[in-house]
């Protein structure tokens, strides 16, 4: 089996693994009772035992590994760090024919439905990570999950009031990369809607060309049909002139 086939193969696998991991740490850290805690840390287990595995295979298939480790390094990433595997879901958006037919065959479209999908994400994520280091931390400020979502928010949108902080290391490096995420995605947003203006003025601008040569040459077809019908009209004067200079004909002659 080939790289290409198996990541093929691994695709919908990995898409289901993603899911699944998304609900059981939802449920880790939101839900109460040692049962739910130990279902939910096994199906963690799981899915971070398929992630590995997948990474493993694809790099002992990989015909240059040292260029393909250095090419994948964000999937080295979503083995290690458990929290950024949920982020394998914005696939979705390549393999749903739904989201295409959304966002169209243009390039911005893709971008915007990134866009939008890893900020829902890197909110969630954000928020259950915050919620579940900085709950039963001293002097925490971040006491509920609706705490850490409005942190969250606060935070990628770098508006960052101040009324809500992670008091943990665990939380200020998860503060970190939600600022690094949120920066990044608000360049994403703000070179997108540049291109779009440019776009729209650039077009605006093609149009009045457009319409300033189709006027020059109306004008131009109006006086090519001026000059002929003036030549089509003589002058009478000249027509005289004309009519006097011919020679007569013997028969036309009259006999004086």
């Amino acid at each position: 089996m080939t790289l290409e086939r198996w990541e093929k193969v691994s695709e919908w696998p990995l898409m289901i693994a993603s899911i699944l991991f998304l609900f059981s740490y939802s449920l880790q850290v939101l839900a109460a009772g040692p049962e739910v805690s130990a279902i939910s840390q096994a199906i963690v287990i799981i899915t971070w035992a398929i992630f590995a595995v997948d990474y493993l295979v694809s790099l002992a298939m990989a015909p240059k590994r040292v260029s393909w480790f250095v090419r994948h390094l964000p999937d080295l990433a979503i083995v290690a760090l458990p929290a950024l595997r949920p982020l394998r879901l914005l696939r979705l958006v390549t393999l749903l024919a739904v989201l295409q037919k959304v966002a169209g065959n243009a390039l911005r479209g893709r971008v915007v439905t990134y866009v939008v999908s890893a900020s829902a994400l890197l909110i969630y994520m954000a928020a259950l990570a915050m919620y579940d280091a900085e709950r039963s931390a001293v002097g925490a400020t971040i006491l509920s999950f609706g705490d850490a979502i409005w942190w969250a928010f606060t935070t990628i949108t770098t508006v960052g009031y101040g009324d809500l902080s992670p008091v943990t290391a665990t939380g200020r490096i998860i503060a970190v990369g939600l600022m690094i995420g949120g920066i990044t995605l608000l360049g994403i947003v703000t070179a997108t809607l540049a291109s779009w203006l440019v776009e729209k003025v650039s077009e605006q601008d093609q149009a009045q060309q457009v319409a300033t040569v189709d006027h020059i040459e109306a004008l131009r077809l109006e006086v090519v049909g001026l000059r002929e019908e003036l030549a089509a009209r003589k002058d009478p004067a000249a027509d005289a002139r004309s009519a006097l200079s011919m020679p007569v004909r013997g028969e036309d002659a009259g006999v004086v």
